[in-house]
């Protein structure tokens, strides 16, 4: 699963929490869904303002972004940790040292068992710098990102470049 740091605005300040429970769920318009506690700090403030960021650390990030995942914003604050920017909706915090940053406006929450919500939220704006880019275009091996293993709880790197999505499985079974 893919490690993310989600960032909201809770009690007028930047919040950040580690995610990994993530991914795109629609292409057009660009939906992408978050599982988090209730209990989180975070949760407040997605609900709060109805807005939240996703940002892609790297792996020079490793540990901040385990630490940001580990505490509380009750008890931290973890707004201080990075440089935080905010984009057209002015309430989903955005870490400038994260190689790509996506903010959402919330569109659905979801209520798992009463003690987990899943927010979905539209993509409005992405934002990186022109060094994660290779023709115009986010380049994964220049952002460095992490994976987490949820069944061994470890961070793991990204390997080598496999084949073309939609591309690989034409072929299969046409000798047969």
């Amino acid at each position: 699963m893919p490690t993310t740091i989600v960032g909201a605005t809770v009690h007028d300040a930047p919040n950040y929490i580690t995610i990994a429970y993530i991914g795109i769920v629609n292409h057009n318009p660009p939906v992408i869904a978050l599982g988090m506690g209730k209990s989180h700090y975070t949760n407040q403030g997605i609900k709060a303002h109805g807005t939240f960021s996703v940002n892609i650390p790297s792996q020079e990030m490793l540990t901040v972004t385990d630490y940001v995942g580990l505490f509380s914003g009750k008890t931290r604050d973890k707004g201080k940790l990075f440089t935080s920017f905010y984009g057209k909706l002015e309430t989903a915090p955005m870490i400038e040292e994260c190689p790509l940053n996506l903010e959402c406006r919330l569109i659905k929450t979801v209520d798992l068992d009463g003690t987990n919500d899943v927010f979905m939220g539209e993509i409005v704006a992405t934002y990186t710098d022109d060094r994660y880019l290779t023709n115009n275009l986010p380049d994964i091996k220049k952002m460095n990102p992490v994976v987490f293993s949820m069944h061994d709880n470890t961070y793991w790197a990204i390997g080598e470049h496999l084949g073309k999505a939609w591309s690989l499985g034409r072929a299969y079974g046409k000798d047969s």
